[in-house]
This record gives structure tokens, C-alpha cells and sequence, in this order.
């Protein structure tokens, strides 16, 4: 994987030659193993798995082959999380699995038809756009990316989309062919007023209530208006060829069908995708901190420092203690937040989402930190 892509530098490390090919080879793998699309929460709709003509639409590549709990999947997860790979050869990463939980629970049926249906193959892959680099984004009433709702004379509805997004995961993969955005509602368009006025209300009906303004949008990829600027780099690493992107949208025109759900829903689904969502991150995290423990422990017995073993000396045993406290308790918090979410839904437990966003990212980057420590940061580059 490593080796393929280290022969493209630059624009050329987000084109379809440097996907590595190993990628399908274990696509292809998986499916026949039954590891694929294991995140589903819902079963599939039938009209998706009615079989083509072109005789591709075999419903083993888009149904798993046994439906988890959130719980049983994040046990799952962990396991994924100790290889970069693992995850998206069983069509089971992110941006994807919160998109197709998106379009599998609150797309049309078209809309599922000429997305969901896809990405569930593992055909084609996805973007999610949300944060925004002028505004703190996590408050959805700071978003500054508008969609204007434009009431043509015939009566047709048509939107145009502007704004800036950032760290937005695969919208530079030369596989994303659609883009989820989350925007905000702008009635200002002298033809909306003019229905508001003969309807009898004004549009401040759609944004009274906080967070109502809110809308997702999918946006066909690649797009003439929307124009992928840089990649972004966590440490250096650029994360090619899927990687981070920033993004801006210029007058991108979409009619009705574009938009999911409807018009200020856009909070709602966002908050719908977010609590399974966690439990992948965190047990992917928990899964590679586990890996890096690992290392850290033969590296242990493997060198000697004052005539001993390093695991010899008290200071690197306090060190082993406490990294093997952390990953059991960023565990447990994870699956006990799972368990929740399967007896109580997500709105039920919420406060435990909450908190494992916050802690478990603390918890085991402790532990990776560790792992260099002792490594005396020889194996940097394996950790990473």
C-alpha cells in the first residue's frame, strides 16, 4: 500500500492510478469472507435489492452477512482499528458509513437508488462537508454556508449553494462521486418573499426555532462549483489519495431533489449520524492505542538499559500499568455508551456519546505517547 502510493507525488497522489490496487483485491476478499457493510443498523430496502439486467446487483455485495448490535459491531471495530486498511476493505469507514446511514434513513427512494445504492457496493465513495474554517462549526448556527432558495416563474424550486468548507475527509478522492453539505437556509431571494407575503407568512417561520435553518444537501461529485483547494495535513501527512480537503462552493445549482429530507432538517440528521458514528471512532482508536501497547511491550523485553530489561526498571512498569488502565477504560466506556444506544437509542444516550468524544481520545493517545516513550522513538514511523 505504502509502497504504491510513495511513486506519485503531488496533484498526481489524488488520481485513480495512485489508489493502491490492493485496496479491491481485498474488497473482493471480504465479501466472500462475509465482512462487509457489518455497520448497517437497518435492513436494506427492498427496491435496492432488486437484481439488474447487468446481473452487478447481486445482493451479497450489499447486504452483511449477519446484523450487529452497535455493541457486537464496536467489538468489531476495535479489530479494524489496528490496521489503516481494515475499514474501508470491508466498506465499513468513514465518511462513507454515516453517509449511507444518512441516505438509508432519511433519503428518497431515488436518491438511494443513484447513491446509496453504490456506495453499499463499495463502487463509489463519499464526502461529508460540515466544518467551516471562519466559524466555530460545532455551533450548527454559526454556518455560514448558504443555500438560497430561488421560486422560478413556472413554480419550480431551484437552490444555489455557496461557501467554504474544511477538513472535509475524501473530497479529494478521485473514487468520492457525491458529497453530503450541511448548510444553512437563506430565504432572501426576492421570489421567496413574494410567496411568503402570498402565502400569508414570512419566512422568519423557518428559522424561529435555534438550529432550524440547518439543511443537507447531496451534491454530485465532482462538481464545476465546487472546487476542492488543498489538502489539509495532520502531522505532514496528507492521507493521499482520500486524505482531507478544503473545499469551496461557488454557485452551485441543485433543484429539490437534492435535498434530504427537507428544508431545516439538516440538524436532525446530523445528530442522527454522530451516535453510532462515535462508537466506530472510539473503538477504532481503542483498537490502534492496543497495536501501539503491543509494540510497546515486546520493545520491553527486547532492550536493556543499567543491566536490565526495561521491563525490569519500575519507571516502565508504572508506564505499562497505566497505558493497560487506559485502553480498559476507554473499553468499557465505549461499549457500555453502545449498549446504550441499542436499549435506549441515541437521544437516550446521549450524555455517554458526549463523553466518550472527550475521553477516549484522551486516553489513548496517552497510551500511544507512552508507546514512543519507551520506544526512544525508533519506531515512530511504525506507530504512525
Amino acid at each position: 500500500y505504502e509502497d504504491h502510493i510513495a511513486k506519485f507525488a503531488g496533484a498526481d497522489r489524488w488520481t485513480s492510478d495512485a489508489v493502491p490496487p490492493v485496496i479491491e483485491r481485498l474488497k473482493v476478499e471480504a465479501q466472500s469472507l462475509g465482512f462487509w457493510n457489518l455497520f448497517l443498523p437497518h435492513p436494506i430496502p427492498n427496491h435496492l435489492l432488486t437484481a439488474g439486467s447487468t446481473g452487478d446487483d447481486d445482493v451479497s455485495m450489499m447486504t452483511p452477512s449477519v446484523r450487529l448490535s452497535n455493541r457486537e459491531y464496536g467489538i468489531l471495530c476495535e479489530t479494524m482499528g489496528r490496521s489503516g486498511l481494515a475499514p474501508e476493505v470491508c466498506n465499513c469507514s468513514a465518511p462513507d458509513t454515516g453517509n449511507m446511514e444518512v441516505l438509508l434513513n432519511h433519503g428518497t427512494q431515488t436518491q438511494q437508488s443513484k447513491y446509496l445504492k453504490p456506495l453499499l457496493q463499495g463502487k463509489i465513495r463519499s464526502a461529508f462537508l460540515m466544518t467551516e474554517p471562519d466559524v466555530a462549526s460545532s455551533d450548527p448556527w454559526n454556518l455560514e454556508t448558504k443555500l438560497t432558495k430561488i421560486i422560478e416563474g413556472d413554480g419550480r424550486v431551484k437552490y444555489v449553494l455557496n461557501g467554504k468548507k474544511w477538513w472535509s475527509t475524501g473530497a479529494m478522492d478521485p473514487r468520492c462521486k457525491v458529497a453530503l453539505v450541511v448548510t444553512k437556509m437563506d430565504y432572501s431571494h426576492p421570489s421567496c418573499r413574494a410567496s411568503s407575503r402570498e402565502a400569508g407568512k414570512g419566512s422568519s417561520q423557518s428559522s424561529s426555532k435555534r438550529g432550524g435553518n440547518q439543511t443537507v444537501v447531496i451534491v454530485p461529485m465532482p462538481h464545476p462549483g465546487v472546487k476542492c483547494v488543498r489538502p489539509l495535513t495532520v502531522f505532514g501527512y496528507d492521507d493521499a489519495p482520500h486524505g482531507h480537503a478544503e473545499v469551496w462552493l461557488e454557485n452551485v445549482e441543485l433543484d429539490e431533489s437534492a435535498v434530504v429530507l427537507g428544508e431545516g432538517r439538516g440538524f436532525e440528521i446530523s445528530q442522527s449520524r454522530l451516535g453510532p458514528g462515535r462508537i466506530h471512532h472510539c473503538m477504532r482508536a481503542v483498537g490502534l492505542a492496543a497495536r501501539c501497547y503491543e509494540l510497546m511491550l515486546e520493545r520491553t523485553f527486547q532492550r536493556q538499559t543499567f543491566g536490565k530489561y526495561l521491563h525490569e526498571h519500575g519507571s516502565c512498569r508504572e508506564l505499562i500499568a497505566d497505558s493497560k488502565s487506559d485502553l480498559e477504560a476507554a473499553r468499557l466506556l465505549t461499549l457500555a455508551c453502545a449498549e446504550d444506544i441499542d436499549t435506549l437509542g441515541a437521544r437516550g444516550a446521549r450524555d455517554k456519546i458526549a463523553l466518550i468524544k472527550v475521553t477516549v481520545p484522551e486516553l489513548t493517545s496517552r497510551v500511544v505517547d507512552r508507546a514512543v516513550q519507551v520506544s526512544a522513538f525508533e519506531q515512530c514511523a511504525v506507530f504512525a
